[in-house]
């Protein structure tokens, strides 16, 4: 039994006419009769009465109409999802991201504009050091991360470079140094700096220590924490200072006073997006557009 039996069947039903119905799916009437005849064979059931001017359906006919409408409307529906998936307006995008990645808001832009052009494309996120991410792309767990770093070994990834974030001092709320409007490097010479902990931070704790070297001092290093946002918390605890991205300044946290970094050497963050050279998911492959064309 084939698909086209499925339809012929269905035709004449609707039709109760086998003239009628064979001039709907354009065939001569001879070979439509001739096919009914050999489904009602296989089926080894009589499936329509015959009268002089049409035809009417027996109760065999009757249930057998049912399913062969369920079946062809499950193939037409599953024929549409095909289409829409690859043209990537269904799926689901695994994305991930390390600690500060979430808090620029190119990310949440990107998220939000395509899932109000794609509404049935679904998005599940993970946060994670790059490593773990890089790990997670490979074993195809996740389908693109946004991180803060470049990538060692480039094996089977491709990183886009979308921007360079400012960064920002954090400082404790009542800091000497938040009388001032905007600080440079060289002010923080002194201070005791807390640091995302390596090597879940290697981005940002590399670019710190090269812009103060550059600077001209080496920054003591009090404290390590295994999240960005825990340093701030160590900070509002009055243990030290640190230095996170701009974009880190919107999340308010008692405690805390964000300053602008100015001056020379200018300190910056990538924000890189990372995914598999050979991915193939039309939704995936189209949410990385939009994300570059954005930054």
């Amino acid at each position: 039994m084939e698909l086209r039996h499925l339809r012929y069947f269905v035709a004449v039903a609707r039709e109760g006419h086998v003239t009628r119905a064979a001039e709907k799916l354009h065939i001569q009437q001879p070979p439509l009769s001739q096919q009914i005849r050999a489904l009602e064979r296989e089926i080894d059931a009589a499936l329509f009465v015959r009268h002089p001017r049409g035809v009417s359906l027996t109760d065999a006919g009757r249930s057998f109409l049912a399913d062969a409408e369920a079946i062809l409307s499950a193939v037409d529906s599953a024929a549409v999802r095909a289409r829409r998936t690859a043209r990537g307006e269904t799926g689901r995008i695994a994305v991930g991201f390390t600690t500060s990645a979430p808090f620029h808001p190119l990310v949440a832009r990107a998220i939000r504009e395509f899932r109000r052009e794609r509404p049935d494309v679904s998005f599940v996120l993970e946060e994670n050091s790059s490593g773990d991410l890089l790990a997670a792309l490979r074993e195809e767990r996740l389908d693109i991360a946004f991180i803060r770093s470049g990538v060692a070994d480039p094996q089977g990834v491709t990183v886009h470079a979308l921007l360079q974030e400012d960064m920002a001092a954090a400082l404790p709320a009542r800091h000497a140094l938040a009388r001032k409007p905007r600080l440079t490097l060289r002010d923080l010479a002194a201070e005791e700096f807390i640091l995302y902990r390596r090597p879940d931070g290697r981005g940002l704790y590399d670019v710190i220590i090269a812009a103060c070297t550059e600077a001209g001092f080496s920054p003591h290093v009090g404290q390590e924490a295994p999240r960005i946002v825990s340093t701030l918390n160590l900070v509002a605890a009055g243990l030290g200072i640190t230095i996170v991205p701009a974009s880190l300044s919107r999340l308010p946290l008692e405690g805390v006073t964000y300053r602008p970094l100015t001056g020379r050497p200018a300190i910056k963050v990538p924000l890189n997006l990372a995914c598999r050279r050979d991915e193939r998911s039309a939704a995936t492959l189209a949410f990385i557009d939009q994300v570059r064309r954005l930054a």
